[in-house]
Formats: structure tokens, sequence, C-alpha cells
């Protein structure tokens, strides 16, 4: 008795028994993400998309005249390079399979860190957690099902409001970390696999954990805009906030989709001569292919949602000249510093944050009159941050 071939759908002795293949047919001819043709086009954009972002990036540098502000701007700005090429080398190595899941972990991180950053300056531009609370404390919040706030319905705005934002931002920089942590060791394992949503998979959990971490944390940093947005309105925040949450909301849910395809065999797996790629890598593939892409349009969005034209007009040299190199180096150093970050972690988790709130301002020496801004000398010593800390009633909690 000859065994029917693994493709057909030859019916056996039984009637209810067939022969049906369990993943889709693998293609034997190579597609477009193999071809030089797709690393050109996507290195086009990936190329084009960083040279914009650093131009932009030096610039505040140049002009580096609000440290509190430009430091998270450079931060959120840094998202276009890293998302950009770590997505251009995965297209490289894409017949190695599996090594794009190493190249996308730095990716991922970095995402939380980049919300992080945002709801931070969002701080910065309102003068810090004190000078918010005295213009929302005790207000209402709105219910509305279309804005998501139907549940707090009856409750007012207190620093309990302010610290699960901040808490809800801050749990996405440690559980993304620590899932991409446990993906490469699941993957090492042979436990991890794109697009495998079967139970003993690791792919299904750190899927489900992900998704719930990050939508906390866009949902905290929604609720935050909703709960400022006239107070935020002279810094135009509706193109930056729809910036952040589209880069990393949409690269989440592209990648969902195209999971989801592989697994209704929309996507094959390849088998040419000497090279096999499995489904999951596959679908990564378009998926960094595309990210590539958006990389381009989301530079030049970027630039003017966080334009450094606001800037120029405080440059601390009194002949109006640029900052040397040394102090755009120095510059660029004190922005990548994350102590400000683990500081602010320390804060938003102590037990006794219900007791105080935490208000960062610039100590300035410029005068502003009519508008402009006075020249003053900078130096690395000029500038720094002050703590000052505001006792608030113990049962202000959210």
């Amino acid at each position: 008795m000859v065994a029917p071939e693994p493709g057909s759908s030859t019916t056996l002795a039984n009637p209810g028994v067939s022969w049906l293949p369990d993943t889709p047919t693998p293609l034997e001819e190579p597609i477009f993400l193999m071809t030089t043709a797709a690393q050109g086009v996507s290195g086009f954009f990936v190329w084009t998309a960083l040279l914009i972002t650093c131009q932009q990036i030096y610039m505040h540098l140049q002009c580096y005249s609000v440290p509190n502000e430009q430091r998270h701007i450079v931060r959120i700005l840094f998202i276009v390079p890293i998302y950009a090429f770590d997505s251009w080398l995965s297209l490289l190595f894409f017949t190695n399979d599996q090594y794009y899941i190493y190249f996308n972990t730095v990716r991922d991180c970095y995402e939380a860190f980049v919300i992080y950053n945002f709801l931070s300056l969002c701080y910065e531009y309102l003068g810090g957690e004190s000078a918010i609370m005295s213009e929302i404390r005790g207000k209402s919040i709105e219910s509305s099902c279309m804005y998501g706030t139907c549940c707090l319905w009856g409750k007012t705005y207190s620093i309990g409001f302010l610290r699960f934002c901040k808490q809800a931002t801050l749990q996405f920089c440690v559980v993304k970390p620590l899932m991409a942590i446990i993906t490469v060791v699941l993957q090492a394992f042979g436990k991890y696999k794109d697009g495998d949503f079967n139970v003993a998979s690791g792919y299904l959990y750190v899927m489900i954990i992900y998704n719930i971490s990050v939508s906390l944390s866009l949902y905290a940093l929604f609720l935050f805009y909703f709960a400022t947005r006239d107070l935020l309105s002279p810094y135009s925040p509706v193109l930056k906030f729809f910036m952040v949450k589209s880069v990393i909301f949409l690269s989440f849910w592209q990648g969902m989709l195209l999971a989801i395809l592989e697994k209704c065999g929309a996507i094959p797996k390849i088998s040419v001569a000497d090279v096999s790629v499995g489904e999951g890598t596959v679908a990564a593939g378009y998926q960094n292919f595309i990210v590539c892409i958006e990389m381009f349009f989301a530079a030049i969005a970027l630039r003017y949602a966080f334009t450094s034209k606001v800037y120029r007009d405080k440059r601390v040299d009194a002949q109006g000249r640029c900052a040397p190199m040394k102090s755009i180096s120095s510059s660029l150093k004190e922005t990548m510093n994350p102590n400000d970050i683990v500081q602010d972690a320390i804060h938003n988790f102590s037990p006794a944050y219900q007791q105080y709130t935490q208000q960062s301002t610039l100590d300035r020496s410029t005068p502003w009159h009519q508008g402009h801004g006075v020249s003053r000398t900078h130096s690395a010593t000029s500038v720094r941050d002050t703590e000052k800390t505001l006792l608030l009633s113990s049962d202000d909690e959210f």
C-alpha cells in the first residue's frame, strides 16, 4: 500500500479521515524581501530618515537652552534612528532565521523609554507635578465612554491620579525589557516562535503580558492628556501625542496582524536552495520592511511636532553664535544620562509618595521681557535642576 503524499487530499478507507496539509506549501522561489531591490528601497527610506532626524537632533543640541525639555525631546527623536536602522539590519540578515529577534529586542526596549519621556516632557511643559496639581486638583473627572473615563465617574483629580499616570508608564519601562530578555532566553531554548499561539509556546504569554502592559501605559498617557489638554494647548500637543502613540501602537498591531495572517496560512515559509526561512521570520520581515518606510514619514512628522525653532531665540551665547561642539557633545551626554529616570522611578514607587510631590524647576538667570529672552552665558555648571518638595494631604489618593 502506497501512502499518500503529504500535500495530497486523498481519502483513505475511512471516509471521515483525509490527508490535508497542516501548513501552507513552502515557496520555492525567492520573495521580494530576499532581493537586493527590497534592501535598496528600505535602505533609501532608512538613511533619508536618519539624515532628517540626526539633523534635527543636532539642532536641538546646538540650541540646548531648555535642558529639562530638550532632554526628553532628543530621547523621543532617537526612536526614528533606532527603529529604522534596527529594522533595516533585520532585513539585511533576513535569511538568517530568528536573527531578527535579537535585533528587535533593542527596538522594543526603547519604545517603553519613549512613552515615559513623552509624559515627562508634558510634565516639564506644565512646570512639574506641583504646578499641575495647583491647576487640576479637586476638579471632577469628566465621565466619557469615548475617552475611556466612564469607569472614573465621581472621582476627582488628585496627586494619586498623577502617580497612577507615572507608575503606569514606568511599569512598561520595566515589563518591556523583561519580556525582551525572556524572549531571547525562550528563543535560545526553542520555546519561542513568532505567530505561534500554541499554549506550549512562549509567544502567546509574552504577547498577552506585553499587550496588557502597553495598553495600560498608553491609557495612562491618554488620561494625562485628557486632564491637561487645555493647559497643554500652547504647546500644540495633538501632533506630538498622535506621533508618539501611532509609532508605538501601530507597529505593535501591525506585528499582531501579520502574526494572525501567518497563523491563518496566508504567509508561507520559504525553502530556496540552501535557504529555509520560517513563517514567523517572513512575517517579521514584512513588518520590518513596513517600519523602514514608515520611519521616513515619522521623521518628517516629528520634525514639525518637536521643532527646534522655539529654542533658537533662547540661545545662550551673547553674540548669538551656536554652541561649540564640546558643548554639543556634553549636551548629548547629559541627554543620555538615565539618572533622572531612576530617581523618578524611586520617587513614584515610594510608599511615602502620597505625602509629597516633586516639582522640577530650572535655575535660570535669564529674564524675559516682551516675549524675548535676554542672552546669557552657557556652561555645564550654570544650568542645574533643583527639586522643590511640597507637602500634600496624605489621604489624597486616586
